[in-house]
């Protein structure tokens, strides 16, 4: 059975980033890439523990093994990896009321655990557990990842902007609480 919750170790960590990096497009091919989806970002284990410090990284636990995770990021994190600063700034010019959001810095979902609505269940645990005052979830995706468009139209995530970056179209996607 599989439960959600916020990671409390490094163990689970650590699990974040195996499956990170089993869905990174440096070690799928090509075609995985466009038929299941990927990961951009290749986080460190200390930037993942700095993040999950201020708000907890939401997972999926099946049989004590992550198979899905959505990683919560602070905006105050938005200089730390280099490929989201543009999204930050794009958020900066695009909101027009103050908002106090959380950007979901990733979502992946085991192979072996796809199709079986973990990543709705992902996104509904992070708004139950976003900390006190935050209203919106904010995140970005490659415009050539069509599968996870598709999943977070699906779930009632809107296009804020798309802006071009690093030779990528990226969309950036909100959903309020």
């Amino acid at each position: 059975m599989v439960i959600y919750k916020q990671a409390d170790s490094l163990k689970e960590l650590e699990q974040i980033l195996e499956l990170q990096q089993r869905n990174l497009p440096k070690n799928i091919s090509e075609d995985e890439s466009t038929k299941e989806g990927f990961v951009t970002v290749e986080h460190t284990l200390d930037v993942l523990q700095a993040m999950n410090e201020v708000c907890g990284h939401i997972i999926a636990v099946d049989d004590n093994k992550v198979v899905g995770y959505a990683l919560c990021m602070h905006p105050r994190f938005g200089n730390d990896i280099e490929v989201l600063r543009p999204m930050f700034q794009e958020i900066d010019k695009v909101l027009e009321r103050k908002v106090n959001y959380m950007a979901m810095g990733q979502i992946c979902i085991a192979k072996t655990h796809r199709g079986q609505g973990i990543f709705r269940k992902l996104y509904q645990t992070m708004k139950e557990k976003l900390p006190k005052g935050f209203d919106t979830i904010i995140t970005e995706v490659d415009g050539k990842n069509k599968r996870s468009l598709v999943a977070h139209t699906a779930i009632g995530f809107n296009t804020l902007t798309i802006y071009n970056s690093n030779g990528k179209e990226w969309h950036v996607l909100s959903c309020y609480k």
